[in-house]
């Protein structure tokens, strides 16, 4: 299962947005790129300044981030999800959150890589280490590198008895193209670059800007993706002749198929120029062969997210 970054418990910081922007208005690229870096010091100047009150379309965007400068970003983030993809019970986790940018390349753990950008611009590398391919005002096509840890079928019950799933390599292929200023569709395919049971997923997603001022952005996304037989086998899978079979009472071999439905809802506040906080809710439900397996103790979920970060 693709982590809830995708019920609803959201949103400490929606109380502090700021409605200088009409539900629903979005920014061009050419608004986006006309406002002013809060983050660098303005040239000094001997003239008095004879510029007039900067309006709600001049207001400058503190998300703005020079394409080929470096960018780093550290912070933490704290989640509640289910234990494992079907689990019903729940666990929560407090982790670090950083990453880093130069140019089109990116490295980042979970989390970080998406407040390194801002709402449509964010979405495609994911985690882990990335690079652009090509880059258009509308199409965006780039590789990535990420750690997959697996799974420990000793750390929850339900799975005790299971072959661990090793500790892995995923290459993921991912693309996105710009709709409307408002909307974005995007699609990724990864596969596990080692061959240690990982198997291969391929997921679409379907973005759209709810809400967007010069410090914070509300959106929403609707997620589908499908796996192959080796991840389903790995992830879902009762072999014969595991403990977990005896335990279950029956084996279970599934096949390729759909995976996963996801709804999301996800916002971002810059806090200041430096500090900036995001918030994810999502539910989700499992569909074909993941639904079926005698491992899926409940189809539908859900999760949460927030995390805070410096950046440079």
């Amino acid at each position: 299962m693709a982590p809830f970054n995708l019920p609803l418990v959201w949103l400490l910081g929606l109380a502090a947005i700021q409605p200088s922007l009409a539900l629903g208005q979005a920014l061009t690229p050419a608004e986006v790129a006309a406002r002013p870096d809060l983050t660098k010091a303005p040239a000094p100047s001997s003239e008095a300044p004879t510029t007039p009150a900067v309006t709600s379309a001049q207001e400058p965007s503190w998300f703005t981030m020079p394409g080929d400068d470096f960018h780093y970003l550290i912070g933490a983030s704290a989640s509640y999800n289910p234990e494992y993809a079907g689990a019903r019970r729940m666990s929560a986790g407090l982790k670090p959150m950083w990453a880093a940018s130069w140019g089109k390349w990116r490295l980042s753990s979970s989390g970080g890589a998406g407040l390194m950008g801002f709402g449509l611009e964010s979405i495609g590398p994911g985690s882990g280490a990335s690079r652009d391919l090509l880059r258009s005002e509308k199409l965006r096509l780039g590789l990535s590198l990420r750690l997959d840890n697996g799974r420990d079928s000793q750390a929850a019950a339900y799975t005790e008895g299971l072959p661990d799933v090793p500790r892995t390599v995923r290459l993921r292929f991912y693309a996105s193209y710009v709709l409307t200023p408002e909307w974005q569709l995007s699609a990724a395919w990864s596969q596990d670059a080692l061959g240690r049971q990982g198997g291969a997923n391929f997921d679409v997603n379907l973005a759209c800007r709810l809400f967007r001022s010069s410090s914070s952005e509300l959106m929403a996304g609707l997620g589908l993706s499908a796996s192959d037989s080796r991840y389903m086998l790995s992830y879902f899978g009762v072999p014969p002749d595991s403990p977990a079979a005896q335990r279950l009472g029956q084996s279970y071999m599934p096949g390729a198929g759909l995976h996963e439905l996801d709804l999301s809802l996800s916002y971002i506040r810059a806090l200041t120029p430096r500090w900036i906080f995001n918030a994810n809710a999502g539910a989700m439900s499992l569909l074909g062969p993941a639904a079926a397996s005698p491992l899926t103790e409940r189809r539908y979920g859900y999760g949460f997210n927030m995390g805070i970060g410096y950046r440079n």
